[in-house]
This record gives structure tokens, sequence and C-alpha cells, in this order.
């Protein structure tokens, strides 16, 4: 196998996170097969939908195979994988375990949104927005029997914007996977890949979000208060009551003024008291409405001089 020669890559994946990196392998590699979920229903019509790879791979003329299977462990996929003849497996955002079996035969590497062992788990990125972290990237990781534990081949790292949303950093980190995955392609056509296990002391777990997750207590720090609002959208979003009323916080920036008042307690500007500091509200979301600026929100409807928000009850968010 030289370096300077394509490889075989099996692509595994689902989710939007890899469609970066399946552009590039497609670019540069050869991709006789890719693996992704099923075809399942979505959206308010519950139309079957591929996942976002299936879908790009089918569109591609001459594209690759495309298997939406199950379970990546089912013998007839085994034997479609090694039929494939890969010089290497690709897996981002696959959503299945993948089988001793399978990586026992294969060099198989993992595309993971965190720097780890920081932020091992299904939400990586919002999990590092809410703990008001100031960098986040992608690491390069072999597949192991406990979830992104594998020893990591590459990382790359980038600062978190304070006005970013998840949303946006989750598409910043797809692209800076691009580069991390081929470097280690590379390396491994050279043979000179160098893995190094991950300090255990310092792992720690990135649950996955649920709508109950969509609340804040603005008696927090105020940087700790922003990093949660930015760090839930765009989904579950945020929700609280503005003056006892629903409203969804979709994004919010530093304060750059102090607040009268008690906690929670807004300006028309957008400024809103915290526990120590203040944010600024840069969009929201009233019920039944799309994503607004609050310039637009607050226009026509002005604000009381005393209007304060509140977290939303958990029950109800």
């Amino acid at each position: 196998m030289s370096s300077d020669q394509p490889l075989r890559v099996v692509f595994l994946g689902s989710g939007a996170f890899g469609l970066p990196t399946f552009d590039a392998l497609l670019a540069q590699h050869e991709v006789p097969l890719v693996v992704s979920q099923p075809d399942r229903p979505a959206g308010r019509g519950r139309r079957t939908t591929p996942t976002p790879i299936a879908a790009a791979a089918r569109e591609r003329d001459g594209g690759p195979e495309v298997l939406a299977v199950e379970s990546v462990n089912d013998p007839a996929v085994r034997r479609a994988i090694a039929e494939a003849r890969p010089d290497a497996l690709v897996v981002i955002a696959f959503g299945q375990k993948i089988g001793p079996e399978l990586l026992a035969d294969h060099f198989a590497i993992n595309l993971h949104g965190s720097i780890l062992p920081r932020w091992r788990g299904a939400a990586p990125i919002n999990r590092a927005m809410m703990a008001g972290d100031h960098e986040a990237g992608v690491s390069v990781i072999a597949l192991a029997d406990r979830m992104d534990a594998g020893a990591v081949y590459g990382t790359a790292a980038t600062p978190i914007d304070p006005r970013e949303t998840a949303g946006e950093l989750h598409d910043r980190l797809a692209e800076l996977g691009v580069g991390a995955i081929m470097g280690v392609l590379d390396d491994h056509a050279a043979g000179r890949t160098n893995p190094e296990p991950q300090d255990e002391a310092l792992a720690c777990h990135a649950a996955k979000l649920s709508r109950r997750d969509g609340t804040v207590q603005f008696d927090q720090p105020a940087e700790l208060v922003r990093a949660r609002i930015n760090g839930l959208s765009p989904w579950p979003g945020c929700d609280a009551l503005l003056d006892g009323k629903p409203i969804r916080l979709r994004r919010a920036a530093p304060g750059e003024a102090e607040v009268d008042g008690t906690v929670g307690s807004v300006r028309s500007d957008g400024h809103v008291r915290c526990g120590t500091g203040s944010i600024r509200l840069i969009d929201v979301q009233p019920p039944g409405k799309g994503t607004m600026a609050w310039d637009a929100f607050i226009r026509g409807r002005g604000i009381e001089a005393d209007a304060t928000l509140e977290p939303m009850p958990v029950e109800e968010a």
C-alpha cells in the first residue's frame, strides 16, 4: 500500500456530521460501499426518508453501493464489507455499535466531535458549549468496546465563538474533521500511525439531550447562561417565560451593560441580568412563529420596565 495511491474505503455513517468527510473521500479515494441506517419515517408527514449519508450516496451517478441495514454485525453485511476489499473503514455518526468480529479484520477509525477524552457520548458538541468550554474539536479514534474510549490517532481544535450556536459549531466541526480523517488515512497508507491511549482520569460523559434539558436558570453566572442557551440551539431549544408568556431563546451574546433589578430582569435592548453579570439576547422564537431577532420581536410590542425572564418549569419544557 503506497501513501500516494487512493485507498479503498468503506464508509459507515448516517448523520450529516459525516457529509463533508464523505464528499472528500469520494474525491480522493475509492469508496465502493456505504453502510448506513435504514430509511425511516421523518417530518410532519412521517414520510420514509433515507439518512443524509445514504441520500448523498444514492444521488451520485455511478456512486458507491449503499446498504441500509438494521445491524452492521449481520453476517451478510460483514461479508459484503469483506467483498469490498477495504483498506480502511471510516465510521462517522453511524448510530450502531460495531462488533469485534468486523473490527478484527479491518483498520477502522471513527470521527468524534470532541477533543477526547473530554465529552465521550451522544452529545459532545452541545455539552461542551453548555459547560462553558472555550474550545471544541474533533478526534480520530480507533473503535473500542466502550463508547468513544479508543486510542486517539489525531485531533483538531477550534475556539468556540461566544455567539455561535451548537448547530453552527456542529457544521464547523464536520468540516474540521475532513483534514483530521484524511491525515490519519495518509499515515495509515504510509505505515506511520501512532495512536495514543486516552487518559481515563480526564474522561467525562456527554449525555444525550432530551426535551427536559431545554430550560435555563438565570441565577447562574452570565457565561453559563449564555453558553446553555447557545448550546441548546437548534434542538431542543431553551424555553423560558417572559412576563409569564412562553418564549424560546435561540441565541445570546455576552452582555455589554449592567441590568438593574432582580435576576432575570430584561432591558429593551435584550440585556438580561444573571446571577453575576448579564447576557444579551440576539435571537428568540415566540410560540407558533419562526426564529427572529430580538429587536424585531419587541418592535411594536414594547417591553415593560420591570419585564422579567424566568425558567420554564421542567414539566412544561
